[in-house]
């Protein structure tokens, strides 16, 4: 069976700091028609469950431990039965959202996550939060940058954990070497390119976000 991307979009908040937003947060299905890999869980289980169908899902995993990016995941686990991955640097930004449900397992650079033939290659990719985490594969030719890179430039660092030297090298020595025709899909907005974003480093560094 052949493997897919499939995906969905939620509405609601993210909180951080003492404020909110209104945020719109992409939700990606890696997998075949018998078992997928959710990537981030943010705020609709029937909305997530609606794209994984009848399928078994082998993981959900989060990029980072922002609330807007976990805060389905444990119900989510419940309905699926599957664990919920996350970098433990991030832990701290977890138990600020389910200090009561911890993640189900632990996100390691380096560490593969296996779904239906094919290998998602963690990355450490801190800088939006300590924690963060993206997923490549060679195979797809994709990487899914939660809120680490976007199109147009870094994920936001003006916040508590997260700091914009970090992501800047981050984004540099992790995901910059991607081949450039490599899939950028984001934790929110549009889908770019490792090869659009790439020429674009000089220009984040002078302005600094």
């Amino acid at each position: 069976m052949a493997v897919r991307i499939d995906h969905a979009v939620t509405s609601g908040t993210f909180t951080l700091d003492g404020q909110s937003f209104d945020v719109d947060n992409n939700v990606w299905v890696v997998g075949d028609d018998a078992e997928c890999v959710v990537v981030d869980a943010p705020h609709d289980v029937g909305a997530i469950l609606a794209v994984v169908g009848g399928r078994r899902v082998r993981a959900v995993v989060a990029t980072h431990a922002h609330d807007d990016h976990v805060r389905v995941a444990p119900a989510l686990s419940r309905a699926t039965g599957a664990p919920v991955l996350l970098h433990p640097d991030d832990r701290v930004l977890w138990d600020m959202v389910h200090p009561d449900e911890p993640p189900g397992g632990e996100l390691r650079d380096g560490a593969t996550v296996e779904v239906a033939g094919t290998a998602l290659t963690v990355l450490h990719t801190p800088g939006h939060s300590p924690g963060a985490c993206c997923l490549h594969s060679a195979g797809l030719g994709v990487v899914f940058t939660g809120d680490t890179l976007f199109a147009g430039g870094p994920g936001a660092t003006g916040r508590s954990f997260s700091d914009f030297g970090t992501i800047v090298v981050s984004i540099r020595d992790r995901l910059l070497t991607l081949p450039p025709q490599t899939v950028v899909h984001t934790g929110h907005g549009d889908s770019t390119t490792i090869g659009a974003e790439a020429p674009h480093l000089d220009e984040w560094l002078a302005r600094g976000h």
